[in-house]
């Protein structure tokens, strides 16, 4: 079993900042590319930014300049520290990686997800 849980979520202010993290555990072997995804209400699910095992990173031009992906492999943990929030960047945001498990099937996760509000 591979379980990912975030944390961080939560109301700011337009112009603030949140940190949400992602952390994988369970049967794992190796986490490839591991991301971060928003659904807004009444919207499709978008690409925010991932980061590959080797760090290289690619993110949605409306976050450009504004967040940064990052991970830390050997606490199989993902970050997303978002800067200059906008109340658009309102939405829940969920956590991706497709992992190796130790039993070597592998598969992409999801987390459960969390809020982030921005006011205006």
């Amino acid at each position: 079993q591979v379980q990912l849980v975030e944390s961080g979520g939560g109301l700011v202010q337009a112009g603030g900042s949140l940190r949400l993290s992602c952390a994988a555990s369970g049967s794992i072997f190796r986490i490839y590319d591991m991301g971060w995804y928003r659904q807004a209400p009444g919207k499709q699910r978008e690409l925010v930014a991932t980061v590959t095992s080797g760090g290289s990173t690619n993110y949605a031009d409306s976050v450009k300049g504004r967040f940064t992906i990052s991970r830390d492999n050997a606490k199989n943990t993902v970050y997303l520290q978002m800067n200059s929030l906008k109340p658009e960047d309102t939405a829940v945001y969920y956590c991706n990686a497709d992992i190796l498990s130790r039993y070597l099937t592998s598969n992409n996760y999801w987390g459960q997800g969390t809020q982030v509000t921005v006011s205006s």
